[in-house]
């Protein structure tokens, strides 16, 4: 089934008539969906483009902050687990705490970035 493409005269030129489909109205980016959004803007323009052609950037994007935050958590879990960050750590030697929770949450945002975002 073809659709027929309709064009409009400007000056000596026929443009066609392109029309972007709506997309979903409640899908609503975070940060990691935002990043995305902008990484694919920048660096995959012809991705992005056809995501936005088809309607279905918003939802892409939305998925993609879906896997990252899970991601994110599931990551700052194991590194607790592999370090030993405790809350009897915490309890006892809070500014150590702060320290490596810190490092945990940079590795882990590192590696969802080079995962997930910057792809």
């Amino acid at each position: 089934m073809s659709k027929k493409i309709q064009y409009r005269r400007v000056g000596d030129y026929l443009i066609p008539n392109l029309i972007i489909p709506p997309e979903e109205a409640n899908v609503t980016l975070g940060k990691w969906g935002m990043m995305h959004k902008t990484y694919l803007e920048k660096h995959k323009k012809v991705f992005f483009n056809t995501l936005l052609m088809q309607g279905k950037l918003y939802q892409h994007c939305a998925e993609v902050e879906k896997q990252a935050t899970e991601m994110f958590y599931l990551l700052i879990e194991q590194m607790k687990n592999a370090q030993v960050v405790t809350e009897k750590l915490k309890e006892q030697k809070q500014f150590e705490w702060i320290q490596k929770m810190s490092n945990i949450q940079q590795q882990a945002r590192e590696i969802v970035c080079n995962e997930l975002i910057y792809v």
